[in-house]
């Protein structure tokens, strides 16, 4: 029972907004302790609005949400005390150093003098930063802030962590050291972590589950794996060379499943025998003499998943989220 008590159990969410969408339309989420869980979906959506939801910022229309155990509507103050946020805008003081923010979030969450300066220290060999330690925030690069947001997150040692498009405009380095970090909490201290993101690599690489939502409903859910086995089989995409016409490469490719979409000027088919049929379609290209320039093998990715389930791309769709202030 206490170990369930590190979870996150929503049922039938709503948010909705005055004069507005349902910007959460019913949803049901099941998080497990030491779970990363990906939340994806587009602009609108209705990411921000949930985790703002589950982590008390936002109070919900109907529906219940438990996090760590805990009401977030009842029993608010205790969810705050359970779980650490790093939403999309970062709180920083410009004028303060990082070890200063740290020193003062840790004072804040009741922690003694040496307790504040040992934790401040620790978190700031996590993320990176010792040697910027000193340094005023507004010094910080975009990835510097975001790494200082994550160690503020982790000051109380929370046992569920939300991170709402925690790597949006990062550089790859950054990004690649935050996930590693990420990683980490959910592998050596078991802590609960919901993510949502737009970047479809994130969600491959870091969660356990992923949950797709696009406007206000979950339209799919379950491991990365799973999601992409249900798209179905692998795809070969086919590029003529110099003298090898479209129609020829197509009418060869044709053989062996039914013609998809494709880059300019390429012919794409999806394999109705699994990525066992390449070499089939090798010796057919070669039979017939037609010659290609490119010949490439696609497994379906979570990006498939998306356009299957809702009809768009994930990456750059939608209008901005309903603002809070549309309260």
């Amino acid at each position: 029972m206490a170990e369930k008590r590190a979870g996150i159990e929503v049922e039938n969410l709503v948010r909705e907004f005055r004069k507005g969408p349902r910007a959460v339309d019913g949803i049901d989420i099941s998080v497990e302790p030491g779970e990363i869980y990906g939340f994806l979906g587009p602009n609108g959506a209705g990411k921000s609005t949930t985790v703002l939801v589950l982590t008390t910022l936002l109070p919900p229309t109907s529906g219940t949400a438990r996090v760590a155990g805990y009401d977030v509507v009842k029993d608010g103050p205790k969810v705050r005390a359970a779980i650490g946020a790093a939403l999309q805008e970062a709180a920083l003081d410009p004028f303060l150093t990082g070890r200063e923010h740290l020193n003062l979030q840790a004072a804040l969450h009741g922690l003694g003098r040496k307790q504040r300066k040992r934790r401040g220290e620790e978190l700031l060999e996590r993320v990176g930063l010792e040697e910027a330690a000193d340094r005023r925030v507004r010094g910080y690069s975009g990835g510097m802030k975001r790494r200082l947001d994550l160690a503020l997150a982790l000051v109380h040692e929370p046992r569920i962590l939300f991170l709402d498009e925690p790597t949006t405009g990062l550089d790859p380095q950054s990004r690649s050291a935050l996930w590693s970090e990420v990683s980490r909490l959910a592998r050596d201290e078991g802590v609960t972590v919901f993510l949502t993101t737009q970047y479809l690599e994130e969600a491959d690489v870091l969660a356990d589950r992923v949950g797709i939502i696009d406007r206000g409903k979950i339209v799919a859910e379950g491991t990365p794996e799973k999601l992409k086995a249900e798209i179905g089989r692998p795809s070969v995409e086919a590029t003529p060379a110099e003298g090898s016409g479209r129609e020829a490469v197509a009418r060869v490719l044709s053989r062996f499943g039914e013609e998809i979409a494709a880059q300019p000027g390429a012919v794409a088919v999806r394999l109705m025998g699994g990525a066992g049929d390449l070499a089939d379609v090798v010796r057919a290209l070669d039979s017939e003499d037609v010659r290609v320039t490119n010949l490439r093998l696609d497994e379906p990715s979570l990006d498939d998943v998306f356009l299957e389930k809702t009809g768009r791309s994930l990456e750059g769709e939608g209008a901005q989220e309903v603002k809070e202030a549309q309260v």
